[in-house]
């Protein structure tokens, strides 16, 4: 026991488990770091650099890959390519239930999904954090944006923002290195929205280096060369991971012990100390199990990896699952509306081009439900796209061979303008995961069991998202205006919240205003699962400032004895 005893422990390495590792070695802590996969360091992306015709059959997924990524290859998803496939999680062998259909993105590795993520790093305002309490949906956040503005703060400032400042009550302003630039035709777009409808088109803020960081903490880490091969992994460091940005750092202080290969299957309880004691772990290639302990743990598991673990430890004093006394736990599962929009021909600007390939896009922020916009239901949405020329793929339909074809490659095509709204989906206790322990996955774990769908909220937003797109790009002139709509399930923006919320109240909450939980105040969650509402943001960033301000509370309260 004395030999596995630490300080803190954290389970997961993704973008909330990174930070907590950081803060928590950074503040002294002896901190053990367990993830569920393989280790991966800082530069070990074995496609990173591979040209296209290194990569076997034109990039494209297998029959054995599709067999094995039932999930992973559904239309609404990124897709799996032999340049990206190593990240994703085999779906045969790490089964779930969808009692209602579910999109679950998953990769077991080190770093987990902060090395296949979007990038995307806005902030939550007071309008996000008031909503739930003006509205009487869900329960009301704990904590409002002046409570956490200093910790997106020094986020941003350590990862690294690229953004412009827009001046946005809806979307604050932040920390940020340059902004990318917009392209003529979003340019173009961009004033033909403010001159018609009032309504901001930014470019996009993301964790990408557009310049140098304001610190010296990651000599690792250079500026975006624009390849946008993200989702392979850079070797330059030029976007945050925790494997490029957070985990270097905590390596660096001699406090972390890092183990892969460790599946934390369920958490030890003393009823005598009232509080965790430690997590029981699962090694993922010999079944070896072991038990460590510490005086203070931080889940930060995924939120479906976090609730996994949370129902799967039972007690006598926890017979629902740890921290379950308000009955919430696993319930409210929220993910934001994907997969509708618009696209459009665009005529003209044929003598104008772009330089390199931008990793981000355009954002046009959340303008439905502010002030005097009242809308048949609530919230709202926000959308991310872009505008480009179209390239040599245009030709395959085309009826061109030989050197005819050649040099009709060698231009470019007309520019196209597409985009995709991001919609904010509400909590609804209905939304719910629960174990199958008659299910098991190739651990002998039981799975999780999906009952999860849109509502009518959702639906009567889904519906305006596409036809609002479509009145913008018409009115702007556009040609060729066409909506579309993927069939997305919940699960498909990856964005997915909700299972241990936050709330002031232990009889409707899971987590206190510090991510700390009611029922063992040693336990804290800051990864997806701790969210009260979902905003129409994508959340990553605020899951590392709550992750940072929690951290900071639990080394406190670790000094003060409270814990």
């Amino acid at each position: 026991m004395d030999k596995n005893t630490y300080d803190a422990i954290v389970v997961g390495t993704g973008v909330s488990g990174g930070w907590a590792a950081k803060e928590l070695t950074e503040k002294g802590l002896k901190t053990l770091v367990l993830d569920r996969g393989r280790m991966v360091k800082h530069g070990e992306y074995p496609t990173a650099t591979k040209a296209p015709w290194e990569l076997p059959y034109a990039n494209e997924p297998t029959q054995e890959d599709v067999r094995r990524h039932p999930i992973h290859t559904r239309p609404s998803f990124y897709g799996i390519t032999q340049a990206t496939k190593h990240w994703f999680v085999d779906d045969l062998d790490n089964p779930y239930v969808e009692t209602k259909p579910f999109d679950w993105f998953r990769g077991y590795h080190v770093g987990g999904r902060s090395l296949m993520w979007g990038r995307q790093s806005y902030r939550f305002s007071d309008i996000d954090f008031e909503a739930n309490g003006k509205e009487g949906v869900g329960v009301d956040w704990p904590i409002r944006y002046a409570d956490i503005a200093p910790w997106y703060d020094y986020v941003e400032n350590f990862i690294g923002v690229s953004g412009a400042t827009d001046h946005l009550a809806q979307l604050p302003d932040g920390q940020f290195l340059p902004p990318m630039e917009l392209n003529c035709v979003e340019k173009e777009f961009r004033g033909r929205l403010a001159d018609k409808f009032n309504r901001k088109l930014i470019i996009g803020r993301t964790a990408n280096l557009s310049g140098p960081l304001k610190h010296d903490q990651s000599p690792q880490r250079a500026t975006c060369q624009y390849r946008n091969q993200c989702m392979r992994g850079c070797p330059f460091g030029a976007y945050f991971s925790s494997n490029s940005s957070t985990l270097p750092s905590a390596e660096r202080t001699g406090n972390m012990t890092i183990v892969p290969n460790a599946i934390v299957y369920e958490m030890i309880y003393d009823n005598a100390k009232g509080k965790a004691t430690g997590v029981r772990v699962l090694d993922a290639e010999t079944g070896h199990q072991t038990e460590y302990f510490a005086r203070v743990i931080f889940l930060c598991a995924s939120t479906f990896g976090t609730t996994h673990i949370l129902l799967n430890s039972t007690s006598t004093r926890f017979p629902n699952g740890f921290g379950n006394d308000s009955g919430e736990l696993g319930h409210n599962v929220m993910d934001h509306l994907f997969g509708t929009g618009a696209m459009a021909s665009v005529d003209g600007h044929l003598d104008r081009y772009y330089s390199g390939r931008r990793p981000n896009g355009f954002y046009i922020p959340r303008y439905r439900n502010i002030g005097s916009d009242k809308r048949p239901y609530l919230r709202g949405f926000g959308y991310q796209g872009s505008a480009s020329r179209r390239n040599w793929s245009r030709f395959v339909d085309e009826n061109l061979i030989g050197d005819e074809l050649k040099r009709a490659a060698e231009e470019p095509g007309p520019w196209t303008l597409s985009m995709g709204g991001f919609g904010e989906m509400l909590p609804a206790h209905q939304n719910f995961v629960s174990l199958d322990r008659n299910r098991k996955d190739k651990y002998g774990l039981p799975v999780l069991n999906f009952d999860v769908t849109h509502r009518e909220n959702e639906r009567l937003m889904a519906k305006e998202i596409v036809s609002d797109a479509v009145e913008m790009m018409t009115a702007a002139g556009y040609k060729d205006v066409k909506p579309y709509h993927v069939d997305a399930n919940v699960g498909a923006a990856i964005h997915e919240m909700g299972t241990a919320r936050m709330g002031r109240d232990p009889k409707t909450s899971v987590l206190n205003s510090w991510n700390q939980m009611h029922a063992s105040k040693n336990v804290f969650i800051t990864d997806g699962s701790c969210m009260a509402s979902s905003a129409c943001q994508n959340p990553s960033l605020t899951y590392m400032a709550l992750t940072a301000r929690a951290a900071s509370h639990a080394v406190e309260e670790l000094k003060r004895g409270n814990i």
